[in-house]
C-alpha cells in the first residue's frame, strides 16, 4: 500500500513541476512557445492529465483554464497521497519507511 501511495505521489509531483516549467516557460517564450522544442516536450508530458481534467470539468469552463483545473486536480490528489503516505507511515514506524 505504501509503494502505491508513493508512486501516486510521485506521478502528481512531476506532473505538478511539468505543469509549472510550461507556465513559466510559456511566459518566457510568449507567442513564439508553439516552436520551442522545451515547451512541447512540457506539453506532451502534461497531455495526459490536462486530457483528463478536461473530462473531469464541466464545459462552460474554458479551453485555456484546463491546464489550472488539471494543476488544481494534481494538487488534491499529491496532497491526500501525502496525508495518507503520513498516516501509513505513523501506523507502521517512521523508521520503515524511509
Amino acid at each position: 500500500m505504501l509503494l502505491l501511495v508513493s508512486s501516486v505521489k510521485l506521478v502528481a509531483e512531476i506532473a505538478l513541476m511539468a505543469l509549472i516549467g510550461q507556465w513559466l516557460l510559456g511566459l518566457l517564450a510568449g507567442a513564439r512557445r508553439d516552436t520551442n522544442f522545451f515547451y512541447q516536450l512540457l506539453q506532451t508530458l502534461t497531455s495526459p492529465f490536462v486530457k483528463l481534467a478536461r473530462m473531469l470539468s464541466p464545459r462552460i469552463v474554458l479551453d485555456r483554464h484546463v491546464p489550472l483545473v488539471a494543476f488544481l486536480l494534481l494538487s488534491f490528489a499529491w496532497l491526500v497521497a501525502t496525508i495518507t503516505r503520513v498516516s501509513i507511515c505513523l501506523q507502521i514506524g517512521v523508521e520503515q519507511c524511509r
